[in-house]
């Protein structure tokens, strides 16, 4: 029998790398962080494609589905298993939601493909540079430990309306203009459908597990719900299916398509969409991945108890520069900047502590370039359950935060709601950080408030504003 000090002896060199023991974790745990943290995600390899293939550029091009899907589980992949053997932090990168619908449908529209990507290539190199001066960093040191501890609550929420969402359980009013209620259960108020169904029983059969502390629990519940999903549209053949209809593939194996790397153009958009236009747009993406990522990491490191005293986790700066990387990369492969996943946070919910777990996620991504048709069973109604119970867990850290004062309640107040409700994490994070500046001020308490602090606040105001500030310009 095993005992605690056991646990974090350093058993062989692999172990002591990657501090398995050392961080109370085992191998065993990590492969089922790196399989639920992929089961999680792999979503995008389906999804990105199909966002940046619909966008048109300027010329009425097009980009080719198949190039997408396989450029977008490459990048993933290899930036990925980087993470982990680079900051050997448990944080798995793909194509950026939100950045990607940014560079389709407004960037790619004033130039060419090649040129939206060469600005994507321009940001992931300016936030590099930023890494590397330590700016990056030390705006991250600047924010307040029970902020960033809100920004953990509030991505948690985050989650679970994704999940909820993703899963239909809750859907978005047909005629949300003429009513008050913007949202509602299911369809017209009830769950209609096979597919929400077994997605209730999924979450219920995923959280029975968790409950009960059986090992693997978010993992069997995404591959049991799998199953079941599987099962009914063998039987029902429902409509409604999220993104994915789960069904056993006419074939596993297809060949990448990787023709799309390198199609990058780093100078014509500034004559093409001219200079006030390409810097606006890149100040868009710069704010969005720079504040994402810090988030993220906060949040993943929250869940794993991976936090300082300070909120930091260990190899602060080598988590940024791999993600600035993985920003020019996904530019590079046109699929989008990469940035680091929320999703990771399923992955640590099931044990993974350490980089290792990226080696299995990052490794699946790179077989996903061959057995897409494979990844595309799972539907979003089971991998949704990982994140309705992942967002549990990590609200259960808004008890850290001081409700008494209401210079920091409020900007926790505004960072967590603001997170869910409008669908950003870096909406919440400037929200909360404008806040704290503008009531610490008020208050006479502006020597709380770290020098940096201001600086970012102002360039939030300038992130909210951008788009009466464009009109005004341009």
């Amino acid at each position: 029998m095993s005992t605690a000090a056991d646990t974090r002896t350093s058993k062989n060199g692999f172990d002591r790398f990657f501090e398995i023991s050392a961080r109370g974790s085992t191998l065993g745990r990590e492969v089922r962080g790196g399989l639920a943290t992929f089961f999680t995600m792999a979503y995008i390899v389906v999804l990105n494609p199909l966002i940046i293939g619909n966008g048109m550029d300027a010329d009425g091009a097009q980009l080719p589905i198949a190039a997408l899907a396989a450029g977008t589980a490459l990048v993933a992949g290899v930036m990925t298993i980087l993470m982990g053997v680079v900051a050997r932090f448990p944080l798995a990168l793909a194509a950026g939601l939100g950045v990607n619908a940014l560079v389709a449908y407004e960037i790619a529209p004033e130039m060419t493909w090649a040129d939206a990507m060469g600005l994507v290539v321009i940001e992931g190199v300016l936030i590099a540079i930023l890494v590397l001066t330590g700016l990056r960093e030390l705006v991250f040191r600047a924010v307040p430990t029970q902020l960033k501890t809100a920004i953990g609550v509030g991505i948690g929420l985050f989650l679970m309306i994704i999940g909820l969402v993703d899963a239909g359980f809750v859907n978005r009013v047909p005629d949300a203009a003429n009513t008050t209620v913007p949202v509602e259960l299911g369809l017209g108020g009830k769950l209609a459908t096979w597919p929400a169904a077994v997605f209730v029983i999924g979450l219920l059969f995923t959280l029975i597990l968790f409950v009960r502390k059986v090992r693997g629990a978010i993992l069997i519940g995404i591959l049991g719900t799998t199953v079941l999903a599987i099962i009914v549209e063998a039987i029902a053949h429902p409509k409604g299916w999220s993104l994915n209809v789960p069904k056993l593939p006419e074939k596993i194996v297809s060949t990448p398509d990787l023709s799309l790397i390198g199609h990058f153009n780093v100078l014509d958009s500034w004559s093409r969409a001219g200079w006030l236009v390409v810097l606006m747009f890149i100040f868009s993406l710069l704010i969005t991945d720079f504040f994402d990522t810090m988030g993220t990491m906060v949040a993943v490191g929250q869940e794993g108890g991976l936090l300082d005293e300070r909120g930091m986790p260990p190899r602060t700066r080598e988590i940024l520069l791999v993600d600035s990387v993985a920003a020019a990369a996904g530019g590079a492969a046109s699929v989008s900047s990469n940035t680091a996943y929320i999703e990771s946070a399923a992955g640590v919910g099931e044990g993974a502590r350490t980089g290792a777990a990226n080696l299995v996620t990052g490794g699946l991504f790179l077989l996903a370039m061959f057995l897409t048709p494979l990844v595309a069973v799972v539907p979003f109604e089971a991998a949704s359950t990982a994140l309705v119970v992942v967002g549990f867990l990590m609200l259960t850290a808004i008890r850290q935060i001081d409700w008494t004062d209401y210079t920091i309640a409020v900007p926790a107040f505004l960072t967590v709601t603001l997170m869910p409700f409008t669908y950003s994490i870096s909406n919440g994070i400037g929200a909360g950080v404008i806040s704290y500046v503008v009531l610490k001020v008020a208050t006479g308490r502006a020597r709380e408030i770290h020098p940096i602090l201001y600086g970012v606040a102002v360039l939030f105001v300038l992130y909210f504003l951008r788009g009466p500030l464009e009109a005004w310009i341009l």
